[in-house]
């Protein structure tokens, strides 16, 4: 990151700062704009957007910025320029007619709104760098496809596990070494978790029950392990992933896995449930160099054949500036569907799901996502957990059971799911 500090000084004393704007004003928009406005030089909040207006004051009040314009035309923005002030906005279509506005943060974490605005993003000119991982997870082939064709930057943030092992897996391939597992540590998974029962945990940490809920049902880090993999060109071991369950460190668990089965594949995601360090990121990586391997033994990392690498933390929005200031001035993509589609979320009913229900989507009640190699998903016709919302079940479902496209009715979505499908059909081509 020396580089990048480097350059955002250099920004700072040129008066020629990034100039972001922030959709979703949530707890990630929330620390995002603290992170900006208080900690971050070179780089500045010019706009921010979200669907209540008193949310968005709300959030600058209770982080002590108490100077704020509210837009009423785009000359309000130019105010806010020459200012130095934010512009907040319920006006979506003023927010992205802004032309000082250069990269967007989109941190909502729905898809379908989260797709169509980063797809005008890109219409408009504009950059974009998301923390959605659910979005990348459904969408992420297409969403790069569009800002190529439009001659703009996307990238997923860092700051999440996604970025945060993509930095680490860059960095063990650089040394010289091959990576075969990209690893997430995880706390606390339940797949049968709900809003309700979840409700608590959600208003103390100021996020939504649904959205806490997709973090204990292993909704999330299913989304997170599969943009991993798209990332990669990795694949997953089986269904769901092998999620070791220990107390041990990362390090103690290498013998999971066989590198000759991980070599085949070309590498895996996975996850360690209940490990330390606890909630970090781990890279696996072997190498065939006798040299390599004799000074790895030096610096105490075994005797092999994998290498366990971790950073023992992963810290949101303090580290999400690094990845636009990366991307704005160094071309630099965190991460985003390179490979196309190598890993899906799929659907699995998490109760009993009867014939005429309505389901809801990410986070409910309804169902959980789990992971699952891209062919063996399309051989037997999976719903993918990011379209699930709204469908009608047609065909009894359950408990536990991964849901096919023959399960559900479409209720006039079937556009999505078209798009959804032809990513293969692009991916194909590239």
């Amino acid at each position: 990151m020396q580089i990048v500090d480097q350059q955002l000084k250099k920004r700072e004393e040129e008066k020629n700062p990034i100039k972001v704007g922030i959709i979703g004003v949530g707890a990630m928009g929330k620390g995002l704009l603290n992170q900006i406005e208080n900690y971050t030089p070179g780089m500045k909040v010019l706009g921010m957007y979200n669907r209540t207006l008193e949310k968005a004051e709300n959030t600058c009040k209770a982080l002590g910025i108490n100077d704020y314009l509210i837009a009423k035309s785009l000359k309000t923005f130019k105010e806010g320029d020459e200012r130095n002030l934010p512009v907040l906005t319920n006006d979506l279509e003023l927010f992205l007619e802004c032309d000082q506005i250069e990269v967007v943060a989109e941190m909502t974490g729905s898809i379908t709104f989260g797709l169509d605005t980063i797809l005008t993003c890109f219409k408009m000119g504009k950059h974009v760098v998301s923390f959605n991982a659910e979005l990348e997870a459904t969408f992420g082939p297409y969403i790069r496809e569009q800002a190529i064709k439009h001659g703009v930057k996307y990238s997923l943030g860092d700051g999440d596990q996604p970025g945060v092992v993509l930095n680490l897996y860059r960095q063990v391939k650089m040394m010289g070494f091959e990576p075969l597992v990209c690893g997430n540590i995880k706390g606390l998974q339940d797949h049968y978790r709900t809003p309700t029962t979840q409700a608590a945990f959600a208003k103390k940490w100021d996020q939504t029950p649904h959205m806490v809920t997709s973090f204990a049902d292993g909704t999330k880090i299913s989304c997170e392990q599969a943009v991993t993999a798209n990332a990669t060109n990795m694949t997953v071991l089986k269904r769901g992933m092998l999620g070791v369950e220990s107390d041990q460190h990362v390090d103690n668990l290498t013998h999971h896995f066989d590198v000759d089965k991980l070599k085949e594949l070309g590498g895996v995601v996975d996850y360690a449930l209940g490990a330390k360090p606890g909630p970090g990121v781990y890279v696996y990586a072997t190498t065939e160099d006798p040299f390599s391997a004799k000074y790895l033994k030096l610096g105490k990392l075994g005797n092999g054949p994998l290498y366990s690498f971790y950073v023992p933390y992963h810290l949101l929005f303090f580290e999400f500036a690094f990845s636009i200031a990366r991307l704005v001035d160094f071309d630099d993509v965190t991460l985003d569907s390179e490979f196309g589609i190598k890993v899906e979320v799929i659907a699995v009913a998490k109760q009993d799901l009867k014939t005429g229900k309505k389901v809801d989507g990410l986070g409910g009640y309804d169902s959980f996502g789990v992971c699952e190699a891209a062919e063996r998903s399309r051989e037997d016709r999976l719903v993918p957990m990011g379209l699930l919302e709204d469908c009608t079940i047609i065909k009894d479902v359950k408990k536990d059971q991964a849901i096919t496209m023959s399960d559900i009715e479409l209720n006039g979505k079937s556009d999505l799911f078209d798009l959804y499908f032809s990513q293969f059909e692009m991916i194909k081509q590239l």
